[in-house]
């Protein structure tokens, strides 16, 4: 079987190379906050998932020259690129509107961004901010990210999602209703899970979200779930059984979905476990090897 590549995706539909510009919205999470939850999701560390993105204190404008920088040694030959600007660390839509607004703007009118991506949560988007999108939406399109992780509503619970499924169905239905493009992530190793738990995971979002993002669980320092690793109340895959479940999430998935994660890497100074996954090179180059012999290929799909 096919599968279809972010990175051909986007060469097909802007013509030329595209790079992710990893920003900080300077916003917080209801899961943090008490609105929904403290301490947010067992696994999330203190940088809510933004631990490569560009500094707080900076503007908009200022984090994505700097994030310009960072990227530069991969441009060959000053070839032409163009960038998505995403938004990444805690929940992209949980502040005031007009400060939303602003924001955003700053990021979408810089001539180089071809594409917003806006990292938050389901239960984060009210009708205010779905306009705002769907205006965004017609000047350069605009991406919605989704922290799903599971659809098991037992799992959910254990990881503090804060939302029940139908919440996420009826975001995405919401998003789609004004031409948003969503991406939903979902997590392989989560404590308690079966294998068809999983694939039931990558097949709903298959039939939902637009792309999705894969990764396994990982444990960093400071995080709820580092405690539960130590007390030895969870394992975790390790990488041969990762990618085995990786194929079998992309196998399910319609080959109109994109794949725009295959594997994640946590900061290394502060991961715990599984090691392997701060490789990311390695990972991806053994990924791609079981791919080919399972005869699971990148393909182009219009």
């Amino acid at each position: 079987m096919q599968y279809r590549d972010l990175s051909g995706y986007l060469k097909e539909t802007f013509g030329c190379k595209v790079y992710k510009l990893s920003l900080v919205g300077c916003v917080s999470c209801p899961n943090r906050d008490g609105t929904v939850g403290t301490g947010g999701c067992i696994f999330c560390s203190e940088s809510g998932a933004g631990e490569f993105a560009e500094k707080q204190a900076e503007t908009v404008s200022e984090q994505i020259e700097k994030a310009k920088l960072r990227v530069a040694n991969k441009l060959k030959n000053a070839e032409k690129v163009k960038y998505i600007a995403y938004f990444q660390s805690f929940t992209n839509t949980y502040a005031p509107i007009d400060y939303l607004r602003d924001i955003f703007y700053s990021a979408i009118e810089n001539e180089e961004v071809a594409v917003l991506s806006i990292a938050t949560r389901p239960d984060c988007l009210s009708e205010e901010v779905i306009e705002l999108l769907n205006e965004l939406n017609k000047i350069k399109p605009v991406w919605v990210e989704l922290g799903l992780q599971t659809i098991h509503e037992k799992t959910a619970e254990f990881i503090r999602r804060g939302y029940s499924l139908d919440v996420y169905d009826d975001a995405v239905s919401r998003l789609h209703a004004v031409g948003v493009t969503v991406i939903a992530h979902m997590i392989i190793g989560l404590p308690g899970e079966t294998e068809e738990m999983i694939f039931n995971t990558a097949r709903h979002i298959g039939e939902t979200a637009d792309g999705i993002k894969i990764h396994c669980l990982y444990v960093q320092e400071g995080t709820d779930l580092a405690e539960i690793y130590r007390k030895g109340e969870i394992t975790l895959p390790d990488m041969e059984e990762y990618i085995r479940l990786l194929g079998g999430c992309i196998e399910r998935l319609p080959e109109k979905t994109v794949i725009h994660r295959m594997t994640g890497d946590g900061d290394k100074k502060t991961l715990i476990a599984p090691l392997w996954t701060a490789n990311k090179r390695k990972v991806l180059n053994t990924i791609y090897a079981e791919f080919k012999r399972s005869d699971i290929t990148q393909g182009r799909r219009h």
